[in-house]
């Protein structure tokens, strides 16, 4: 019996049971995208926490980027995963490493487990997105789904915005271990309702395993279980049995060691844990290697390696960390070999025939969107703080007012799509975006002090690129086989956070240039020249974010209101 069956269920009305699941997964996702904004306030006492001082930013930075690691770098894998097995599996188990990452997150006392929680955390949250959109490709016909696209993705906004006040509130009465605990309790009840609601739904084509592969499996489980819990055990190191003569000693880290993992009782637990992987392979395996896991390891590779050069980097001083050198090679020879693997495989990861039509636009556009979605999230805070104020709360606040309107935009996109199609919604919104963006760029000392002027022009930018975001996601899922919604909605997502990644980065780069351009025009700098240098590092940026609005607004025009009918007959890239 093949295991490498898609599930490709027939678009009919849905259902109140299917509407309820939508809901839930629209929560998932937004209890995962406040978590990418949840530590902003935390990190200081996270660091703490982690045995790290305050001048050790730089050490602490991947609690931030391991998040977005996992976030990206395995969601087309996920998403393909999820076109191979039923949505509402995908989301469970995403849910269930989201919490798990949780849990090991609040235990952690040293920095390698608080990383390693933040990267499972972002594999779970990164993998509810594609699968979340894919569930109302198949719910909806095309022509009926901007609502809910517009919903999700406004969901997906709406964390930007809460996941700070989520912290702060959470903060004022606990400490930031209370953050993570909530977010294990939440991921339990979601996947509860999940469990229940995707009861009786189609899970792809079942596996037909022997009468030993099923109890061998059976053990496989119960291990993994005592395994999470041992592992968990480890991490909490209660004092009553750590200060305990019999049951203490388990608990001693090896010499030379002061990891509660580098333990016999950590060892322990790992150990059942590989027994666990083992002993199930019978059950993942197959689902798996339909999935393409050597070209999903290239990729996988290859988007790491990206994440990993840009995201740990110093903004302040550098483009890319120091490992850049010899990863950004490394990323090109994986690209090299994944491209290979599309051409030669079978059945590849990226499935032949789901890069064609609107859908390269799409990705485009999102990357676009991306660079000047993250340009204005990361730069105003700075002008807020050079030109304003010097509270890091103040300058929140005055970023709140752009952030409120991009989920707000993403709503009113995706109502937008019943009666426009995308690409005349996506471009105006993009053409007000970079409009707004550029006259930022001309912002200097008193402009945000204006509060009716520079709230309307944040408002206008917010907004403007809410409106792109439903749109981009209902192209790019109406020219793409239905077998394909899953890894074509993950791909979509990897643009935008690619965008937010390497676009920022590459924008970053020629402000520091010009930066150090005015700088150097100064015989004796003083802290107003630097301040000033600031100011213009931040325009650069700005200018930069608004052509990339204003491009992405011409693709978007031009290239994303073209037939479903017509994009069939455009080869796949790849292929050609």
């Amino acid at each position: 019996m093949s295991t490498d069956a898609t599930v490709t269920p027939a678009v009919s009305e849905p259902t109140p049971r299917s509407k309820a699941l939508l809901a839930t997964a629209a929560l998932a996702v937004l209890l995962t995208a406040a978590d990418t904004y949840v530590v902003v306030l935390a990190l200081e006492e996270m660091m703490s926490g982690v045995g790290l001082g305050i001048d050790q930013l730089q050490r602490a930075a991947p609690i931030v980027s391991g998040f977005l690691l996992g976030y990206i770098a395995v969601l087309p894998l996920i998403g393909r995963l999820s076109d191979l097995v039923s949505r509402q599996r995908v989301l469970l188990w995403c849910l269930v490493l989201f919490g798990l990452g949780s849990v090991v997150t609040a235990l952690a006392v040293d920095l390698p487990v608080i990383v390693g929680g933040r990267v499972i955390q972002g594999i779970g949250g990164g993998g509810l997105v594609p699968a979340t959109l894919a569930l109302v490709a198949d719910l909806l016909p095309r022509g009926r789904r901007g609502v809910a696209l517009g919903m999700v993705s406004a969901v997906q906004e709406i964390g930007a915005v809460i996941g700070p006040l989520l912290g702060a509130a959470v903060l004022a009465f606990w400490s930031w271990r209370a953050i993570f605990w909530l977010n294990a309790g939440a991921a339990v009840v979601l996947a509860v309702v999940i469990a229940v609601l995707g009861r009786g739904a189609p899970t792809g084509e079942p596996l037909r395993l022997g009468a030993r592969s099923t109890w061998v499996a059976r053990i496989g489980w119960i291990a993994g279980a005592l395994g999470t819990a041992v592992v968990v055990l480890a991490l909490w190191a209660p004092e009553r049995l750590t200060s305990n003569v019999t049951y203490g000693p388990p608990f001693v880290p090896y010499e030379g060691n002061t990891s509660r993992l580098i333990t016999p009782i950590g060892f322990w637990g790992l150990g059942l844990l590989a027994g666990f992987v083992v002993l199930t392979a019978p059950v993942w395996w197959p689902r798996l290697r339909a999935v393409d896991v050597f070209g999903a390891a290239l990729l996988t590779g290859a988007l790491a390696c990206v994440v990993w050069t840009f995201a740990t980097a110093d903004s302040s001083k550098q483009v890319m960390s120091d490992s850049g050198v010899w990863l950004l090679p490394v990323t090109g020879v994986l690209l090299v070999g994944y491209v290979v693997r599309h051409l030669t495989a079978k059945q590849p990861l990226i499935e032949r025939g789901v890069l064609t039509g609107r859908v390269p636009a799409a990705l485009l556009v999102s990357f676009l969107v991306g660079t000047a979605l993250v340009a204005v999230v990361v730069e105003i805070p700075v002008l807020a703080r050079l030109t304003m104020t010097n509270s890091q709360t103040t300058a929140a606040f005055v970023l709140l007012r752009f952030l409120v309107a991009v989920p707000i935009g993403a709503l009113v996109g995706g109502l937008l799509l019943r009666r426009i199609g995308p690409a005349f919604v996506a471009a105006p919104g993009l053409v007000l975006a970079g409009g707004a963006i550029l006259v930022m760029s001309g912002w200097r000392s008193g402009a945000l002090s204006d509060l009716v002027i520079s709230t309307l022009v944040l408002l206008v930018a917010g907004f403007g690129i809410g409106l792109a975001i439903a749109p981009v996601n209902d192209a790019a899922l109406a020219d793409a086989p239905e077998s394909a919604h899953g890894v074509t909605s993950a791909l979509v997502v990897v643009g935008r956070m690619m965008g937010m990644v390497v676009g920022l980065a590459l924008l970053t780069a020629v402000g520091l240039h010009r930066f150090s351009t005015e700088m150097q025009k100064v015989d004796r700098p003083n802290a107003q020249t630097v301040r000033d240098a600031g100011v213009v590092q931040v325009h650069t940026v700005f200018i930069g974010a608004g052509v990339a609005a204003l491009v992405a607004a011409a693709i978007a025009l031009f290239f994303l209101g073209r037939s479903v009918i017509a994009a069939r007959d455009v080869a796949d890239p790849l292929e050609s």
